[in-house]
């Protein structure tokens, strides 16, 4: 049997490994170095994965994608992704977050432990422009040459405009997720804001304010949770869920500036702009009302979104659809031999390993797909 992967990036190279590892023919396809991509993950650690060990918990940091993971968990969990990479060379540990790092800290070593234990497979530096259908297998054309395999394994990443011709596979919309988002508000440019929760979407992290509008953990779950939501649209947030009895702050803190009261809980340049043009009144000049209104910006802090920062995104959402798609093989329902994975599916994890867990797992349930299917 011979096998082509088009994409030699996460979820491509470890599907040849266990490929390779029953001793199938397997043929990686890349324009681009082989793991180029994993290479910036957690910021060059390499964030393999999160310690989420149970499959249907771990499902539900996928907005989308969530059900269609059950059974690939369930059959490559968090516990296989440590296991695969004590067996390729790469011991782990876990952070207090649940993020899960090789020792080295190092996603250039991670990156050339997978290329060492895929180095029997055939690495052909050509872009795929074409599959076709042939026969019981399927025709590969690239630029410089065709041939032919008995089965193809799609693992090309985020699709946005590099889909493969040929194939009638159905795609959904493609937007960009875990990204930054567009909103006036430069003048608190670097700003950090933590602990703070999106009453929209009902989670809580830290918000940074950038030189374009807001970034950080918290932003990005939001950017994944709402990546199909049409701008311009409004975000709300509770800056401080805590008890927070301002009055008591004004009346122990009289002759204190209004700014100066609220910096003992926000950064000095956030509690000057959300106190606006009583930020130099002294405490005991605050009347009931400016209070009152200064609490709801605390408790409803609203942020007008107008769109996403472009080309910041590292994930997309949306891709091939997974109603065409078999979860127990990750072959095509319309085409037999033919199997999507990783990224390039419709799926996406919020940051924190879980991409990355989406690419192990599907690499893996293909490789056994396709060993099953002879």
């Amino acid at each position: 049997m011979s096998v082509c992967i088009i994409g030699a990036g996460a979820s491509g190279c470890i599907c040849a490994y266990y490929l390779l590892k029953s001793g199938i023919e397997v043929t990686l396809f890349d324009i681009s170095a082989p793991l180029r991509t994993l290479l910036p993950t957690g910021g060059g650690r390499c964030n393999l994965a999160h310690a989420e060990y149970d499959f249907k918990e771990l499902a539900k940091n996928y907005p989308r994608g969530e059900k269609f993971l059950y059974s690939v968990f369930s059959k490559f969990s968090t516990y296989d992704t440590i296991s695969l990479f004590e067996e390729i060379g790469v011991e782990t540990y876990t952070q207090d977050d649940g993020r899960i790092f090789p020792k080295s800290n190092s996603a250039k070593e991670v990156r050339e432990k997978i290329l060492c234990a895929i180095n029997n497979a055939n690495i052909n530096k050509e872009g795929v422009n074409e599959i076709l259908p042939c026969g019981s297998g399927f025709k590969i054309k690239t630029n410089n040459a065709e041939y032919y395999f008995d089965k193809v394994v799609i693992a090309t990443g985020g699709l946005r405009n590099n889909l493969i011709k040929g194939l009638n596979q159905p795609v959904t919309e493609i937007k960009p997720s875990l990204v930054g988002l567009k909103c006036e508000i430069k003048s608190l440019s670097g700003v950090v804001l933590q602990n703070v929760f999106s009453i929209d979407c009902n989670i809580e992290g830290d918000i940074l304010f950038t030189h374009f509008g807001v970034s950080g953990p918290l932003i990005y779950k939001i950017s994944s949770v709402k990546a199909f939501e049409k701008y311009p649209y409004d975000l709300t947030f509770d800056l401080y869920r805590k008890d927070f009895d301002l009055q008591n702050l004004l009346d122990t803190n009289p002759h204190k500036e209004f700014k100066n009261i609220l910096s003992a809980f926000f950064p000095h340049r956030f509690s000057e702009y959300i106190t606006g043009e009583f930020a130099k009144r002294k405490g005991h000049a605050i009347d009931g009302k400016t209070r009152d209104k200064i609490l709801d910006k605390i408790h409803n802090f609203k942020i007008n979104i107008e769109g996403t920062d472009k080309g910041e995104e590292t994930v997309t959402a949306g891709g091939y659809d997974l109603d065409y798609i078999y979860p127990k093989t990750m072959e095509s329902k319309i085409y037999k031999g033919l199997y999507i994975i990783g990224e390039v599916l419709n799926i996406d994890g919020f940051c924190g390993g879980f991409n990355l867990q989406n690419a192990w797992s599907t690499g893996f349930v293909a490789a056994e797909g396709i060993k099953s299917s002879d």
